[in-house]
């Protein structure tokens, strides 16, 4: 077996090197991977070489939204076998503090989340992982639809933040694969007005196809002043920010109604953001916010399964894996165009 990885060596710089295929321990299977995705974050740190307090430095792999197929396992592993689909859910946490013991472990201090700083990320042909982290694909999902169950499980994270229940009313900020999980997560969840908000005509577009009741273009329009027109005055119930950009992070406490939820997806590049808490205490507003998820992997799984929610049609562009660099340049500077990239490994 040949394994090589994609090694982020500066600021807009990847290049792949061969490295050792790893060696697994009792506990864990070793992983062909066949789909990695592009996260936001990805092209944060490739782009801006740090993701809110995250800061990369040295040479670092990037990559956490990945699935594939199970060609070696522990003496220990019970329940995964060889030739199994796999998507994997990317933060191994301590198993013994408060979060992880009280189910809240994406708060564990101690998680070893792939492509984080310092832990190295998977764009890469094989991976040793923990089995109790694997979870098995049925046989009607590809792992390509596996590479999506990541974020689409921030997606329904978010949507239980937001409590969202049956004919709620919902904007979201940002129409990437984040806010489009979203859109797919509080549509299944029962939301029944849904205004989704972009600047990109392609994602505002995918939008409408995935069931957003209406969309706005944050260029072409006033978005606080047409949603004071939507609700005469009042505001919308639940807003979620999903871009991770400072404009509509500043925007949410004037599209709150009073007494309603902002629900912060998108993690913006810079730390500190300028806020009006002014409003929000005038509204008493509540705050929630979405740091990955929790406990979502096997009802994500189901519900692409299932039909429940249909992410097929989220991935607009698929690079093979020499092209890396091309991919992340595509990202970056085809934002009109790329709604969602997956790298497609191959050895």
């Amino acid at each position: 077996m040949k394994n090589r990885a994609a090694y982020m060596t500066g600021l807009n710089k990847m290049e792949i090197r061969e490295i050792p295929v790893p060696t697994i321990k009792e506990k864990e299977v070793l992983v062909k991977l066949e789909y990695v995705g592009i996260c936001g974050s990805d092209v944060h740190y490739f782009h801006d070489g740090r993701c809110g307090d995250f800061v990369v430095e040295g040479e670092f792999i990037l990559g956490h939204e990945c699935a594939g197929t199970v060609v070696e396992i522990g003496p220990e592993v019970k329940n995964l076998s060889v030739g199994d689909k796999v998507a994997l859910e990317p933060g191994i946490t301590c198993g013994h503090c408060e979060f992880c013991k009280t189910g809240r472990y994406n708060l564990c201090p101690d998680v070893q989340f792939l492509a984080t700083p310092p832990v190295q990320g998977c764009y890469e042909n094989y991976i040793a992982f923990p089995e109790n982290m694997c979870f098995k694909l049925p046989e009607n999902m590809s792992t390509k639809e596996g590479a999506l169950v990541e974020p689409l499980a921030v997606g329904l994270h978010a949507a239980a933040q937001g409590k969202i229940g049956l004919g709620d009313q919902v904007i979201i900020l940002g129409a990437g694969c984040i806010g489009l999980m979203t859109l797919l997560s509080c549509k299944a969840s029962g939301a029944a007005d849904i205004t989704v908000v972009d600047v990109v005509p392609k994602r505002l577009e995918y939008a409408k196809k995935l069931g957003a009741t209406r969309v706005l273009n944050g260029k072409e329009v006033n978005v606080v002043a047409e949603i004071e027109k939507l609700t005469k005055g009042a505001g919308i119930e639940k807003v979620f920010e999903t871009a991770g950009s400072p404009v509509t992070i500043a925007q949410t406490p004037h599209l709150v109604k009073n007494g309603g939820t902002i629900i912060l997806v998108g993690l913006a590049a810079e730390p500190e953001i300028k806020f009006d808490f002014g409003k929000i205490m005038a509204k008493e507003a509540r705050i929630e916010s979405v740091f990955r998820y929790r406990n979502i992997y096997p009802k994500a799984i189901a519900a692409i399964a299932d039909g429940i929610i249909d992410i097929s049609g989220i991935v607009t562009h698929e690079f093979d894996f020499d092209n890396i660099q091309e991919a992340f340049e595509c990202a970056i500077n085809d934002k009109d165009n790329v709604v969602k990239a997956v790298i497609k490994i191959t050895e």
